[in-house]
Formats: structure tokens, C-alpha cells, sequence
């Protein structure tokens, strides 16, 4: 029998009770999974939902020490401790936890200049799919087809492919994961806790709040992403990739779940038409064709 992922956690109290998160929030599952496989972890996170749920002050439920920072400075500030604590011969895990605007968008250009570094960080995005802590806005990362408060009628642009950016940098390790897969998850971090220099995990992290989901199945639709081909998982290890063992079987469309089935689940997508469904399947296999080349 195996063991619950709570049992294989390390720190399973690195999020306490009494935050704000909403019911069924897929970051806090991402965050309590991601930062319990670390050692000393000291975390620095942007404006993002995770900023702001971690209760009111002085009272904190992120159990680890903590930086909350200007949008754009993650990468900087993180950069900055971890080469402060390796001076002071300190053996710490220095993490950005950023949401997916964060990372896209806003906090782009200084993730960017820290991979070029190749900064020893292991950079986090819990991805939602939009500015989820401002209002729902549409970011690089939300789908086309979904409603948002900046596009009512639904995104018509494709989503940004952000690994692929990463990739570009070649820094020694990225791995996409998702909610769905704790253990896939967990042993991903684990692994990159291992590798020096800067590291990236996409995490698929669902928002019943933006995304108009019911609450309770979150870990549902985060299984369905990988299923349907949505959400690939995946690593890049030194520029070569390797589809995970929970993946791979959907790189052949003939193995996926139709996204009809991920789709209905979201009220978000309640306005797309049958066309705009043909072209966000185009906008999964054109991704899973550009994965390929890097194997």
C-alpha cells in the first residue's frame, strides 16, 4: 500500500492552519507539496495570491522565513540571499514562489538575468492561468478561449509557453508538474534540491475562485490537464528533455481524454465556440511537436 504524500513530507507544517486561501486553492496545495521536500528553505514571493493569504499581520501560516516583495524584484532579491548566505558558508534552499504573472509577465526580465547568471534558486510557478489576486485579469499564461475580467468573451490569443522560454536559457534543470500528481511533484523538487545553479518548476495550479470551478475538485482538473494533453509533464535536464512516466502515454492524441470533458468543468470556457475548442487542440498539439524536438 502506498504511502499518503503527507506521510513522505519532511516539513508537512510549512503552511499552517488559518490562511486565506479560498477552498480548494491549487497554490496551497502546490506551496505545502513543493516547500516540505526542502532543507532550509528561505522563500521570496511577488505580489500574488500567495502574498496576501498568508494571514493578517503579525500572524503568518508560511512556517518558513519568508520575504514578500515588489513584483518585478523577485529573482533580484533571491539572487542577493543566496549568494549572501553562501558567503557566510550558510546552507540554505533560496526559492522564488511566483504566480504566473509573476513569472510571464511582469517579473520576466529579472528571472531572465538571474538564469543567465545561472543563480543557485529554484524558481517556483504556480500557474493559474491569470492575475488571480487582482481581479481575475488575463495574463501571458491564461488559455485561449478563457473569460477573464479583461477579455469578457474570452482570451483569442494562444497561452505563452514559458519552459520553452526557460529552455533558452539553458540552465541545468526545469520540470513541469502538476497538483494532480503530488508524488510527481514532490520528487521533482527533491531532484532539483539536489542540482547547483538555477532551476524552474511549472506547477499547474487550478483556481475554483477565477476559474469557476467547483471547489472540490481541484486535484480533478489538475489530472485532467495532463490527460487531455493540456499541461504536459516533463523535464529538461541540461537541455535535453525527458517526458515523465505520468505523461508520457498522452504525447499520442489517440491516449487523450477529450478536452471537452476538462473544458465543461470551468465556467471559464463557457463561451467558446466549436472552433475556438478545434484551435486550442491545434494550440496542444503545436506544443507537444515543439517538446518533441527538444528530446
Amino acid at each position: 500500500m502506498k504511502a499518503k504524500i503527507t506521510e513522505m513530507m519532511e516539513r508537512p507544517n510549512v503552511l499552517l492552519r488559518g490562511n486565506f486561501a479560498c477552498a480548494g486553492c491549487g497554490l496551497s496545495i502546490a506551496y505545502r507539496t513543493s516547500i516540505s521536500a526542502l532543507d532550509r528553505p528561505i522563500v521570496v514571493i511577488p505580489a500574488c495570491c500567495s502574498s496576501v493569504i498568508q494571514s493578517l499581520h503579525p500572524n503568518v501560516a508560511f512556517n518558513v522565513p519568508t520575504l514578500n516583495i515588489a513584483f518585478a524584484a523577485h529573482a533580484s532579491a533571491a539572487s542577493g540571499i543566496a549568494r549572501a548566505k553562501k558567503m557566510r558558508g550558510e546552507e540554505v534552499t533560496t526559492v522564488v514562489w511566483s504566480g504566473d504573472g509573476g513569472t510571464y509577465d511582469i517579473g520576466l526580465a529579472t528571472w531572465s538575468g538571474a538564469a543567465e547568471r545561472n543563480e543557485n534558486i529554484i524558481h517556483f510557478c504556480y500557474d493559474n492561468n491569470f492575475y488571480s489576486n487582482t481581479g481575475a485579469q488575463r495574463s501571458g499564461a491564461t488559455p485561449r478561449g478563457a473569460v477573464t475580467t479583461t477579455t469578457p468573451e474570452g482570451k483569442k490569443e494562444k497561452r505563452k509557453s514559458i519552459t520553452r522560454i526557460m529552455a533558452a536559457h539553458d540552465i541545468p534543470y526545469i520540470a513541469t508538474a502538476s497538483i494532480g500528481y503530488p508524488r510527481d511533484l514532490y520528487a521533482k523538487v527533491k531532484k532539483a534540491s539536489t542540482i547547483e545553479g538555477y532551476r524552474f518548476i511549472l506547477i499547474d495550479a487550478p483556481c475554483p475562485t477565477g476559474w469557476l470551478s467547483d471547489p472540490a475538485i481541484t486535484p480533478e482538473l489538475g489530472e485532467l490537464a495532463v490527460k487531455t494533453g493540456y499541461f504536459p509533464l516533463y523535464e529538461i535536464e541540461n537541455g535535453n528533455l525527458i517526458f515523465s512516466r505520468k505523461g508520457e502515454k498522452y504525447r499520442d492524441p489517440e491516449n487523450r481524454v477529450p478536452l471537452e470533458e476538462y473544458l465543461s468543468k470551468q465556467n471559464r470556457f463557457k463561451k467558446m465556440t466549436p472552433s475556438q475548442i478545434v484551435e486550442v487542440k491545434k494550440d496542444i498539439q503545436h506544443e507537444w511537436d515543439q517538446l518533441v524536438r527538444l528530446e
